[in-house]
């Protein structure tokens, strides 16, 4: 039985998926989609996930979306290392404390960015208002600065001495508004540090490598075909723009 994986690796949570199982050598089938071409209003992918959302995992006939449980999934079938999702239970609460917050606060702060300053006028072909723009930075800002203080702190990882599943997720949602121009790691050494422990603890090649396509984004933005996005280019612009 092949364990299939559905991912974009321009699409942070799918990063995070992909780095966690390559880290663990998790054997899978890589199914790789385009999110700006459409694949997930496809019939096929449909049938597979009603949500119609990447990453999404197919191991037999069990089905599964959304990446924080995909990797916890993951984590329990393959017996991954102790520090990705502790078995202690206030260091696995304070995993588990940092994915619940970072969907409205580090991830959506900086998703913006990047749509804000590549996706939405190259792509879409629609101004932002510059308001739009400075509200986006400024609440970024101070995500990045609560990231910091609070999960943070003075320690080499969010949980302590070693990476986990909390650093995955929150390096691959920071390392999208760098990719966008906005480099978040000057004036920020104590972060800077941490993205650097990060990097090593999953291996530079690997890091990188997943990383490729995001970087590359101005690049790659040209040769998007908008017709991908059309079935939600309204409902892009409204919840962003309005």
């Amino acid at each position: 039985m092949t364990l299939e994986i559905y991912l974009d690796l321009f699409s942070q949570p799918c990063r995070s998926v992909y780095i966690f199982a390559k880290k663990n050598n998790i054997q899978f089938d890589h199914k790789k989609i385009s999110l700006f071409e459409g694949y997930q209003y496809g019939e096929e992918f449909g049938k597979i996930n009603p949500l119609r959302k990447f990453p999404t995992i197919k191991d037999g006939d069990f089905c599964l979306a959304e990446s924080v449980a995909i990797m916890i999934y993951l984590a329990d079938k393959f017996h991954t290392p102790d520090h990705w999702f502790p078995a202690d239970l206030q260091k696995r609460a304070r995993v588990n404390e940092y994915l619940s917050w970072q969907h409205t606060s580090i991830r959506m702060h900086g998703a913006k960015i990047i749509w804000f300053k590549i996706l939405i006028p190259e792509v879409l072909g629609a101004e932002v208002p510059k308001e739009k723009m400075e509200n986006a930075v400024e609440n970024l800002n101070w995500a990045l600065q609560l990231f910091q203080d609070k999960f943070l702190q003075d320690k080499p990882f969010i949980v302590g001495d070693q990476i986990s599943l909390a650093d995955l997720v929150a390096i691959v949602e920071i390392m999208q508004p760098f990719a966008a121009g906005m480099d978040v790691f000057e004036n920020r050494p104590k972060l800077k540090a941490w993205k650097d422990r990060v990097r090593e603890a999953i291996g530079a090649e690997l890091f990188d490598e997943a990383h490729q396509a995001t970087m590359s984004i101005r690049d790659n933005a040209k040769t998007i075909d908008p017709k991908g996005l059309s079935p939600l280019k309204d409902k892009i612009l409204k919840f962003f723009l309005s």
